[in-house]
């Protein structure tokens, strides 16, 4: 598949990219699309997330040490966007859990970065997901960030420490430091594990899915292996969560990954969309899985 150029953004296709960047600026987490002050609504309080105890799917339900893809030409950090489409029908449902390193003071306003109600949603369904995490966010919600890899349905996963962009232009995002990309990586692995999550894996999804050859030699001693997507599902700045399922599921292949929030001041809707789309996938015979599944199953 084709990896070596810039990846348009999850924002929505529809969007232009100087309309885009004019969104990104001021909201300044359009990873996969993200942050924002897209309409608010009601969310639990922090607290609540741990409220509600886990729910412990079969053992198989947590995988084994996760897969990785070998490097790229030239030992460059390899890129997956989707699964087999002649095997299973299996689809990733994928979370970006998105914060910058400069929106503390917005978060201490009261602006609600994160989305226990989709979390809690998730486990009642028995979804198993992907969780795409800053190190901002896993420093601002750290027990919600544990309870999330402390729970065998998900595994987490690096979006960068900062969600700045390591290749630009990318919708307006401030770029990563010259020379620090890799850096930025590892940095956000150690906000992880400072916050106790476990069950992380080496993947790493670029802030705005920018990228470009260079960085991918950067951060190849890192040993991740990047993750993009094949479906956009336009949750991000949505207000209604019709379009967003109906997006997603006229998209869905088999092996797809989608991209999706949990981020609830610019993603608002993705809870109740998953309401809607999770039965809808499984009724049409889809295997509902983690990305670690996809690339293990080739």
């Amino acid at each position: 598949m084709p990896r070596r150029r810039p990846v348009r953004h999850a924002l929505a296709p529809a969007l232009t990219p100087a309309l885009a960047a004019l969104l990104c600026l001021p909201l300044a987490a359009c990873g996969g699309g993200s942050p924002g002050t897209a309409e608010r609504s009601k969310s639990p309080a922090p607290s609540q997330v741990s409220a509600a105890a886990p729910q412990s799917p079969p053992p198989s339900a947590r995988p084994s040490a996760a897969p990785t893809l070998p490097p790229g030409p030239g030992g460059t950090t390899p890129v997956f966007s989707h699964g087999r489409r002649d095997g299973a029908k299996r689809v990733a449902l994928t979370f970006d859990a998105d914060m910058t390193a400069d929106q503390d003071k917005r978060a201490a306003r009261g602006e609600r970065f994160d989305n226990p109600q989709l979390i809690t949603t998730l486990r009642r369904l028995k979804v198993p997901a992907t969780v795409f995490m800053t190190g901002k966010w896993a420093e601002q919600y750290p027990d919600q960030a544990k309870s999330i890899g402390g729970d065998a349905l998900f595994e987490v996963a690096d979006h960068s420490y900062t969600h700045h962009a390591f290749s630009t232009p990318c919708y307006g995002l401030p770029a990563v430091a010259r020379g620090t990309a890799r850096e930025d990586v590892e940095r956000a692995f150690a906000a992880f594990r400072k916050a106790g999550v476990e069950h992380v894996v080496p993947y790493f999804r670029f802030p705005g899915g920018c990228y470009d050859e260079a960085v991918l030699r950067e951060i190849a001693p890192a040993k991740v292996t990047a993750v993009q997507w094949d479906v956009i599902s336009g949750d991000a700045f949505a207000k209604k969560a019709g379009p967003v399922a109906d997006q997603v599921l006229a998209q869905v292949k088999p092996g797809s990954v989608v991209v999706m929030h949990c981020t609830h001041s610019a993603a608002p809707v993705t809870e109740e969309a998953i309401r809607r789309i999770v039965p809808e996938l499984r009724a049409r015979g889809y295997e509902l899985v983690r990305v670690s599944d996809l690339i293990a199953g080739g």
